[in-house]
């Protein structure tokens, strides 16, 4: 019978158990049996599993690396306040308080912080317990820094991890496919299934979800900011040709000007995919945005509206016109966007400065800016920072008021049982408390059977932190619990003369830090993202009701208001009626609301939330429903080009409004949904509205029927109701959506 491989999550869990354990064995071995330094040993020993095994610090070798190097600054401050603040139980509690949500709240940085935030926090709490020793710092402080140098030369030389495809490379390979489809169309081959289906299949692997943690745009950066839009931006322009190429009626008579502008999209996303593999320079995006804006002029002309004898060949070229015109303009904005990303270009090159807001800031005021936005009860970010330093306080409290001699064990237990829900916490902590039952067990009986022979713990040390460390991540917290509960019996055993009532503190200890975590679970937040995804959700869809009534409002214009010119060259430079205060404060509720429901929603996948295809609202859906009025009060003003009749006012009003009163029903999930129901651009309407003005009536009419289909499909209907006619593959909407700001996959 052949042998079954081994899988990959389990090689890299062998691979990562080898690095730290030649790293805290070379260090505690060393310090203790050479140098005769005991401080020295358990800091040598506790920083490569504090980096390597307790921070799950994304990336491949050199990524990791990298990290660790520049934690280790962090790590160094840590150490030197929790020796300074263990002088009292209180004063070690209040820097446990303040250091655990400031560190905890850091993880907003992006996936590299977050990864490294149990890490550093371990070195806090491990300095910062009695005996107060500060003269013994010095060693502390070699000690650290051996253990993270050994580390590091181990990430780098022994069986490093291999480096992780850059999002960036995703995004190429998008902009490739998009290039050769927008060529095929300019070619007249439209009506393509096949190419359609790989069009969303590569549309979804752009899903920050998708791909693996280090290499997720999701930093507070300005080039993190910057890919993280252009991915969104570029899965948007897909799913608009898949649209594009799946209808049947899409085989329509050669348009020149549509021809024009698709190949002028081929190049742009050729030349975008190459500067993104540093092939060549950013392609400026004025030549696109250029082309968009003769082709939105010359589609307002009357001979070029595409109205004729045959009225329904005439709507169909005008909705084809639409719907390129949106993938024309997410091509550009994903052009845009890799501009500000990688050429460091700090304007929004012509485009809405809304859009590309992070352009212009430094780096210090975008971390700033992340931070601040997550200050707020309604962040997960800074519940979890809260929920966090409050139970290591609490854990440091109980141990420093009790005397615990290995009172270290009780914030550690905190530390890496604590979960976001009481559910998992209670869970975790269940099978934590076996696990160290039995490890005690196994720890009593080595210490019985080994006496006083040190060699004995010497030799069980670096097998047991192997299987361990390799073991643990793999098998659940009973496994890695009971296991590590062997490691420090066997570490300090070496230290000094020990009996079985070790096996003992270190049970009665993992099971105070257990109940101190569930205490903690139950009273903040014991719901985790749940109820702040519904929350959060519910917020985002109330404050898009006004950006939709306000961008309507902008781009159906009555007579006598003030226009652009459709005769210029660039609408850019004669621009859309500037947003009143209302609208300008709409959007940024909308933008703010949705950056919160988005890490709301991330967290929540990472607690086991139900499937988008489950029963209850498709929070992934109602997102992307909000997105996409937010890229649509970003471009439909700038399309805009004349008066429209007061009828056509009063249509478009009247549809913006009951999709915006259908927007707060929608906010309240009712269990049946909300069925959103605009008024379609009725014929006669369109047959009488002047030629400059009809398009942007299409335009108008395109996006509210597909927000309405989105939100409909918001409800709890399940697989086989209207959700699933109004998402593509795998519960992806028809429309995507490239927020100004994406904060989360």
């Amino acid at each position: 019978m052949p042998k079954r491989p081994l899988s990959p999550g389990r090689v890299r869990a062998a691979r990562q158990a080898a690095r730290v354990t030649v790293a805290s064995a070379a260090g505690f071995y060393s310090a203790l049996y050479l140098l005769d330094r005991p401080v020295v040993a358990i800091y040598a020993l506790f920083a490569p599993i504090a980096l390597g095994v307790l921070s799950p610090i994304p990336g491949g070798g050199r990524d990791r690396a990298r990290t660790i190097l520049f934690a280790l600054p962090v790590a160094v401050a840590l150490t030197a306040l929790g020796t300074a603040l263990a002088v009292t139980t209180a004063s070690a509690v209040a820097g446990m308080l303040v250091i655990g949500f400031a560190i905890s709240f850091a993880s907003a940085y992006g996936p590299a912080a977050a990864g490294a935030v149990p890490g550093l926090l371990l070195f806090y709490v491990l300095a910062c317990f009695p005996p107060y020793e500060p003269d013994t710092l010095p060693q502390r402080l070699g000690g650290l820094l051996a253990g993270v140098v050994l580390l590091v030369l181990c990430e780098l030389l022994l069986l490093p991890a291999p480096p992780v495809q850059p999002y960036r490379s995703r995004i190429a390979a998008a902009l490739d496919l998009a290039a050769a489809a927008a060529l095929a169309f300019a070619q007249g081959h439209r009506h393509a299934p096949e190419r359609a289906r790989h069009l969303r299949e590569a549309g979804l692997r752009l899903r920050l979800s998708q791909a693996p943690p280090a290499s997720r745009p999701t930093g507070a950066g300005r080039t993190d900011r910057a890919l993280a839009q252009a991915g969104s931006a570029t899965r948007r322009v897909l799913d608009q040709l898949a649209r594009m190429a799946e209808r049947p009626d899409s085989a329509t008579a050669a348009d020149p000007p549509s021809e024009e502008l698709l190949r002028c999209v081929a190049d742009g996303c050729t030349g975008t995919a190459g500067a993104l593999r540093g092939a060549r320079a950013v392609p400026a995006p004025e030549s696109l945005e250029e082309m968009i804006a003769e082709f939105v002029a010359v589609r307002a002309r009357p001979s070029n509206t595409g109205l004729g004898t045959d009225t329904r060949a005439s709507r169909r070229l005008l909705e084809f016109r639409s719907g390129l015109l949106v993938a024309a303009s997410s091509a550009l904005t994903a052009q845009a966007a890799v501009a500000v990303a990688i050429g460091g270009r700090r304007d929004s090159a012509g485009l809405p400065p809304e859009q590309f807001w992070y352009a212009g800031p430094s780096a210090l005021r975008l971390r700033v800016l992340r931070l601040t936005g997550n200050l707020t009860l309604r962040s997960v970010l800074f519940q979890n920072a809260v929920r966090t330093a409050l139970g290591l306080g609490a854990a440091r409290l109980v141990a420093g008021a009790l005397d615990l001699s290995h009172g270290f064990w009780v914030l550690l237990a905190v530390l890496t049982l604590g979960r976001t829900t009481a559910g998992a916490t209670w869970s975790t902590v269940r099978s934590a408390a076996v696990g160290t039952l039995v490890g005690a067990l196994a720890a009593g009986v080595l210490i019985f059977e080994a006496g006083g022979h040190v060699e004995v713990y010497a030799a069980v040390l670096v097998p047991a932190m192997f299987v361990a460390f390799s073991v643990g991540p793999i098998a659940g917290p009973a496994w890695a619990q009971g296991l590590f509960t062997l490691v420090v019996a066997a570490a300090f055993s070496q230290l000094a003369p020990a009996d079985w009532r070790l096996a003992e503190a270190r049970l009665l200890d993992v099971l105070a830090g257990c109940t101190i975590g569930l205490v903690c679970g139950v009273l903040a937040w014991p719901a985790g993202a749940h109820a702040e995804v519904r929350r959060g959700v519910a917020d985002a869809l109330r404050s898009t009701g006004p950006l939709v009534r306000a961008t309507v409002s902008a781009v159906v214009r009555a007579p006598g208001e003030p226009l652009p010119d459709p005769s210029g060259a660039t609408g850019a430079t004669d621009g859309p009626r500037p947003r009143h205060g209302g609208a300008e404060e709409a959007l940024r509720v909308t933008r703010h609301r949705l950056r919160i429901a988005e890490g709301a929603y991330a967290q929540y996948r990472t607690e086991g939330g139900r499937d988008a295809a489950d029963s209850g609202p498709d929070w992934h859906l109602a997102l992307n429903c909000v997105s996409h009025a937010v890229v649509g009060s970003h471009w439909l003003p700038r399309l805009a080009y004349g008066a429209a009749p007061p009828e056509a006012v009063r249509w478009a009003n009247e549809s913006a409004g009951r999709l915006a009163a259908a927007m707060d029903d929608a906010a309240a999930f009712p269990p049946d949904g909300v069925r959103a129901e605009p008024t379609p651009l009725p014929h006669e309407l369109a047959a009488a509205a002047p030629a400059p003005v009809l398009p942007e009536l299409v335009d108008v009419d395109t996006w509210l029927r597909t927000l309405a289909a989105e939100l409909t499909a918001i409800g709890g209907s399940g697989p086989d109701g209207p959700r699933a006619a109004a998402r593509g593959d795998e519960g992806q909407p028809v429309t995507g959506g490239d927020t100004s700001a994406p904060e989360a996959g």
